[in-house]
């Protein structure tokens, strides 16, 4: 019966009545290089940008992929992959190329991607790799570490605190965006927005003004109005009429006429009685009274006082 090889680490598993007088060395072979190398063997291996490559486990024999852990080199990046057999066993991967990820996995599956610089646990489940671990039930203390990822990674890769900030926006580049020059800033605050944002010469405006939009006979710049009440210019016209009136009055006896004033009495008889004066022309004046309150500061809407600034540079 001729020798056949395990399924996973391809082991020589010799026939009944095989290799009679060199079994010793089959067996050599299989525990002293194969085995080792799948439980301790350390192999460096180099990949190019964009391109795949591939590792073996053979039959009887040494191979890359057979080897416990595996350091990669040369250059890593979009599209560049280490293609290893669906034979099941575990991967200690480093990616150790000089900038990019490495993905590792069965041909023609996803596998897993390995940033620059990492070291990780995979494992092949026979079908495509996958990682081994991704669970730690501890409590970080100290300082701890982990890998930067390249700028624009969108993973489920840690986000260390220098890939943060090298992603992040600065204020002042926000604040350039949201407030070019000639913006109006305003606040119920008196901090200068040049303190605010760093970035900036910011002046008072509008003292005592309110915003109004340009257009409509109105251009941007331009001020006007007050806060006085205007009364427009007019004219007030009295009419008074008088229909004529007399005076009634008792005389004594008068044997002629008196004249006086602006009225003519008239005696009509010897004895004393009665009379009347007749209507005149008399002088009468009309005085037209004034109300309400002071028009200063009443021409206003109702308000509400805010710091206003604006960008001059």
């Amino acid at each position: 019966m001729s020798s056949t090889y395990s399924s996973n680490l391809a082991l020589e598993l010799i026939g009944a009545g095989e290799q009679a007088g060199n079994w010793g060395s089959t067996t050599n072979t299989n525990l002293g290089t194969l085995v080792e190398q799948a439980i301790s063997g350390y192999v460096t291996q180099a990949v190019a940008t964009g391109t795949d490559t591939t590792i073996t486990i053979p039959n009887g024999a040494s191979g890359v992929a057979r080897n416990m852990f595996i350091e990669l080199t040369g250059t890593g990046g979009t599209n560049t992959n280490l293609i290893v057999p669906a034979n099941k066993k575990l991967y200690y991967i480093y990616n150790n190329t000089s900038s990019g990820q490495v993905t590792v996995k069965v041909s023609g599956q996803t596998g897993v991607s390995v940033i620059n610089g990492s070291k990780v646990t995979l494992a092949s489940n026979g079908t495509d790799i996958v990682v081994a671990n991704n669970y730690v039930n501890t409590a970080l203390t100290g300082v701890p570490t982990a890998p930067t990822a390249s700028a624009g990674t969108n993973t489920t890769q840690v986000a260390t605190t220098a890939f943060v900030q090298a992603a992040a926006t600065p204020l002042a580049t926000i604040a350039d965006t949201l407030y070019p020059v000639g913006s109006i800033y305003t606040s119920t605050v008196s901090t200068n927005p040049a303190s605010l944002f760093g970035v900036g010469t910011w002046v008072s405006f509008g003292a005592g003004r309110v915003l109004i939009g340009n257009g409509g006979g109105y251009s941007a710049g331009t001020t006007g109005g007050s806060a006085d009440a205007v009364v427009v210019s007019h004219t007030h016209t009295a009419t008074v009429t008088d229909p004529g009136h007399n005076h009634n009055f008792n005389y004594a006896a008068y044997p002629w006429g008196v004249t006086g004033g602006a009225s003519t009495i008239t005696a009509n008889r010897a004895e004393g009685g009665a009379g009347t004066t007749t209507t005149a022309a008399t002088g009468i004046s009309v005085a037209n009274s004034t109300s309400g309150v002071s028009g200063t500061n009443a021409n206003l809407q109702p308000y509400i006082v805010v710091y206003m600034w604006n960008r001059t540079a």
